[in-house]
């Protein structure tokens, strides 16, 4: 051949191989701050109260803990430092999340204060030290994993994004988010690493609506990666979603929910999938993976469901399904084009999980109390849902 048209054809393909990656792989702009009107500061202070009231409440206390001796033996506060209130380690998690989400949000509240003085009471070097250590102790590699360590990975996004947002005030900079997002960096670390062994080992996703649901977690976890620019992980994860999901059709949504589920399996699914695929892509794929989606505008096709007993802290967790149902409605609309039949049924659906979530959201129950500010906070500030819809789903 050639030499020049060889040398012309090898640039075309790796012009064309660039784009692809492009395409597939290029970290997007960060996500615009949340955004108050969403949320009104008498609504955000009842759901700051909600997680002020737990962070630092021990006990009740439900554990999950593999010991090695006697040794191991010691309250929560002594096991995990940094995250040992609100019930569990996830719950105090997306607690801490949820105070700095909220202070984020409105500096000028009343509860920010405390919400300041909370996130650096619990998020200091000694507390996340001792966090790191317990995480890398032998017998522990499936602590939290991975829904606990998503919501870490949240933490840490938001406090990045906080940060970020202070280093562009001129006057009166704010060095409480550096401060505490250099004080996490360590257990964010150390979860990416224990998600990057574990990840690449995993045959076969976990489809249920609890803590174990892989299709969740990736979906926080592909926005943390997109966020901190990591894009090795972004790869893993998108590369994970597609394997899992790329080729799934009919899911069951009838089938639905089972009797302690906070988390939609098909729901959460597509929610994921609208991340990985571009607009036009993931629109037929959700025809196929959702055909009972329907296009007339119409809302029988899912309804909002309701906790038999709030007071019971399994059967609490279908208030949360009403709100990650909502939030993963609103995101696959996010996902399809503007212009797509669907969006209209999705819409209304949304509206009415996310009125009975919200209504929900009392706090008269710790057993549902010390999380479902969380939930309610992810969904009325639009976490995880880009700005424009046309770009949700395009990685560009």
């Amino acid at each position: 051949m050639n030499p020049r048209l060889l040398s012309f054809a090898l640039a075309l393909f790796a012009g064309a191989a660039s784009l692809r990656a492009q395409n597939y792989h290029v970290v997007p702009p960060p996500a615009p701050p949340p955004k108050p009107a969403t949320l009104t500061a008498d609504t955000a202070q009842r759901f700051a109260q909600l997680a002020l009231a737990c962070v630092h409440k021990e006990y009740p206390n439900k554990i999950a803990h593999a010991m090695n001796s006697d040794a191991d033996v010691a309250p929560p506060r002594k096991l995990t430092p940094a995250f040992y209130g609100c019930y569990d380690w996830h719950s105090s998690v997306h607690g801490h999340w949820l105070l700095a989400r909220l202070a984020r949000t409105f500096p000028d509240a009343s509860f920010t204060p405390a919400a300041r003085a909370a996130l650096q009471q619990s998020l200091t070097p000694e507390h996340i030290a001792g966090e790191v250590a317990y995480l890398k102790e032998k017998g522990r590699a499936s602590f939290e994993r991975p829904y606990g360590l998503a919501w870490l990975l949240q933490l840490g996004a938001e406090l990045r994004e906080w940060e970020a947002a202070e280093a562009q005030n001129s006057t009166n900079k704010d060095q409480l988010p550096h401060q505490l997002s250099a004080n996490l960096h360590p257990l964010e670390q150390a979860a990416i690493e224990r998600l990057k062994t574990w990840l690449p080992k995993l045959s076969h996703p976990v489809r249920i609506g609890e803590h174990d649901q892989t299709a969740f977690a990736l979906g926080l976890m592909i926005d943390y990666a997109r966020q901190s620019g990591d894009t090795g992980f972004l790869n893993l994860l998108l590369t994970k979603a597609r394997d899992f999901y790329a080729a799934d059709k009919d899911c069951p949504l009838a089938y639905e929910p089972s009797g302690e589920d906070f988390l939609s399996p098909c729901l959460a699914e597509a929610d994921v999938m609208r991340r990985v695929l571009a607009p036009d892509e993931f629109a037929r794929w959700l025809q196929t993976f959702l055909p009972q989606i329907p296009a007339d505008g119409s809302d029988g096709w899912l309804h909002p469901e309701k906790s038999p007993d709030r007071s019971d802290p399994k059967l609490a967790h279908i208030d949360g399904l009403n709100l990650s149902r909502a939030w993963m409605l609103e995101g696959i609309a996010s996902g399809l084009p503007k212009a797509d039949p669907r969006l209209a049924s999705l819409e209304k659906v949304a509206a009415a999980h996310r009125a009975a979530g919200l209504a929900a959201v009392t706090g008269e129950h710790y057993e549902g109390g010390h999380w479902l500010g969380s939930f309610a906070v992810y969904l009325v500030t639009r976490r995880g849902i880009a700005a424009h819809a046309a770009t949700a789903g395009s990685n560009q």
